[in-house]
């Protein structure tokens, strides 16, 4: 059966609602559009899983600190539905702005302390609108499974912190970082590379090898794992660093000393787009 387009959430909480009376677990991949082969993996794995599998397809507003990156993310609904209906997708949730943000809100998420670092940073209030929309989504389709990519591991992390401080009644899956052959993390954003910057980016993907081969051979210090990964970097003048660090993996506090697993991550900016990478390393057991 084509993959439904639903907009308003009434229409949404009808088909969820009838799938759980039957006994049937309901999966939900949260996207912005813009669908690519990371988006599929997550269908895919949630199309294992669950009888009845929702994509949610919005562009949040709340989270653009921009407004000319608002204006320019990638936008083709048609394109995604026919994605999602390759995968299995049953129900594409897309509703308007005007449906999620009937009035402008007065209440909404407030992060302390896992917002403050990586991304949050650079791009104040960003996650606070992520929140925002995540608690609002997970409220509009109730699966019992929903399912968030590592490539956006400080938003799986907050997403992880904000079900169990709102008690919502929702497992958060994550799934693997899906990148191209040479590296480069895949992203809605990467259309929106020039030739020369294309080239360029995978050099991301090369400092967090380095920093994790580091890790790997011993190093323990984060600040001269930081700086091996920098010289990679260096070789690419047209990567703007943003911030390159190594953070625990729940508190995403920076890391001195590196004793056990951590997640390496980094932001840059190639010409006028910003592009975001990590990776998990921990050091060898000894023998």
């Amino acid at each position: 059966m084509a993959t439904e387009r639903i907009e308003r959430t009434a229409q949404l909480r009808e088909r969820v609602w009838a799938a759980k009376r039957r006994g049937l677990r309901v999966g939900c991949v949260p996207t912005m559009g813009a669908l690519h082969a990371a988006h599929t993996a997550m269908f895919d794995r949630a199309r294992a899983a669950c009888d009845l599998l929702v994509a949610t397809i919005f562009v949040n507003p709340l989270q653009f600190d921009r407004q000319d990156d608002l204006r320019s993310y990638p936008r083709d609904i048609q394109a995604d539905l026919i994605v999602c209906d390759r995968h299995g997708v049953d129900l594409a949730f897309a509703p308007a702005a005007a449906e999620m943000y009937p009035r402008p809100p007065v209440i909404t998420a407030q992060i302390e302390g896992l917002a403050d670092g990586l991304c949050g940073a650079s791009r104040p209030g960003h996650f606070c609108g992520v929140a925002t929309v995540v608690l609002k989504l997970l409220n509009c389709v109730q699966p019992d499974i929903a399912y968030f990519g590592e490539k956006d591991y400080q938003q799986l992390v907050i997403v992880r912190r904000l079900v169990e401080d709102a008690c919502l009644p929702v497992e958060i899956a994550s799934v693997e970082t899906v990148r191209e052959p040479d590296g480069l993390a895949l992203s809605s954003r990467n259309v929106l590379l020039s030739r020369a910057e294309r080239e360029a980016a995978p050099a991301m993907f090369g400092a967090l090898q380095r920093a994790q081969e580091a890790v790997q051979s011993g190093q323990r210090e984060a600040e001269r794992v930081v700086a091996l990964a920098r010289q990679v970097l260096e070789r690419q003048p047209l990567l703007r660093l943003d911030y390159l660090e190594v953070v625990d993996l729940d508190t995403l506090e920076p890391v001195r000393r590196i004793d056990g697993p951590v997640r390496i991550a980094i932001a840059a900016f190639a010409g006028s787009t910003r592009l975001i990478d990590n990776i998990h390393a921990a050091p060898l057991k000894a023998r």
